[in-house]
């Protein structure tokens, strides 16, 4: 891009193709041209995707460990608000991801996302676990505050030791 970096960071939002994208509702390819407009990129649709998935760092071990911990006790679902783009990466770089959870819900495959009541409405439907009988994680107030508002018990992540401490409360 021609862009600065401060012009980049400007400009980049999680504007309404971004939601659509991690709804299903537009392909990677049609984000990609978003982003391709958006910031002015002269580059091919897999540099740019290379980019896309370059915030990636490392598996959190300790919260995969502790939720493996629990699994023989209670069933252990995960949420993750994502796009097809990032799952393809994050799916082939860390496999232990999927393998920790019962069953993973993906913001792209079902086509909601948090914090929208809605999704965890079809998350607890799909489950069978009643929202108040539901401890949920996550790294963003505005998720915990969406889960909260549905009655599910919540806990915001700011380390992998708050995944952790939650989880060995439950014994």
């Amino acid at each position: 891009s021609a862009l600065s970096t401060d012009q980049l960071i400007r400009r980049f939002t999680m504007d309404e193709p971004y939601r659509l994208h991690e709804t299903g509702e537009i392909s990677g390819g049609e984000y990609i041209a978003h982003l391709r407009t958006q910031f002015e990129l002269v580059a091919d649709d897999a540099q740019i995707t290379e980019g896309w998935n370059a915030l990636f760092g490392e598996e959190i071990t300790p919260a995969l460990n502790a939720i493996t911990q629990v699994r023989d006790r209670f069933p252990c679902y995960g949420f993750t608000n994502t796009n097809a783009l990032h799952q393809a990466h994050w799916e082939k770089a860390f496999p232990r991801i999927r393998q920790s959870f019962d069953r993973l819900f993906v913001s792209s495959e079902i086509g909601l996302r948090k914090p929208e009541p809605e999704a965890f409405a079809y998350i607890a439907q799909q489950t069978g676990v009643a929202s108040e009988n539901t401890l949920f994680f996550d790294d963003s107030q505005e998720n915990i505050d969406g889960a909260a508002k549905v009655g599910l018990q919540c806990v915001l992540v700011d380390s992998p030791q708050a995944v952790e401490d939650a989880l060995a409360a439950l014994s």
